[in-house]
């Protein structure tokens, strides 16, 4: 009788949530201040994006998108006015030219090369072991003695 009253009040209790989950309504100012957001890096937090960063600086530069796109600025229009500010490190994906490339190709040349240090040194270690020697069979005086110690 008790569970299936607590079960019932969890049932009850469970379809009730969505009664009072509040519904966010997004302008479309606000759907272009995020898009514009996720686009750039806080100079603060460093591995986040402005959108997702917490920090002041972070607040500040999402109320300055807010306001530049009230103000009918594009999104590259945006990003042009933080690019100049901050240079490339403001975008979440620097562009690839220039010294950028070193960051974009760089990790796949550390890896073929590293592959190619990797793949000779274990061909130097393979040829340098000698071949497995046939192991010789135990005379009959080391055989007894084994068992010997075995059985005592």
């Amino acid at each position: 009788m008790l569970t299936r009253l607590l079960v019932t009040l969890a049932v009850l209790g469970a379809l009730a949530f969505p009664a009072v989950a509040a519904t966010i309504d997004e302008t479309e100012i606000d759907v272009k201040t995020r898009e514009v957001a996720k686009t750039l890096r806080c100079t603060v937090c460093q591995s986040e994006s402005i959108w997702e960063s917490g920090s002041p600086f972070a607040r500040q530069v999402r109320e300055n998108i807010r306001d530049r796109v009230e103000q009918g600025q594009s999104a590259d229009e945006i990003r042009a006015y933080f690019l100049s500010r901050y240079g490339d490190y403001i975008l979440m994906q620097p562009p690839a030219r220039g010294v950028n490339w070193v960051v974009w190709i760089g990790p796949f040349v550390v890896l073929i090369v590293g592959g190619f240090f990797l793949y000779r040194t274990l061909n130097r270690w393979v040829a340098s072991t000698p071949a497995a020697q046939a192991v010789e069979p135990l005379d009959e005086s080391s055989r007894k003695r084994i068992e010997r110690e075995l059985h005592s």
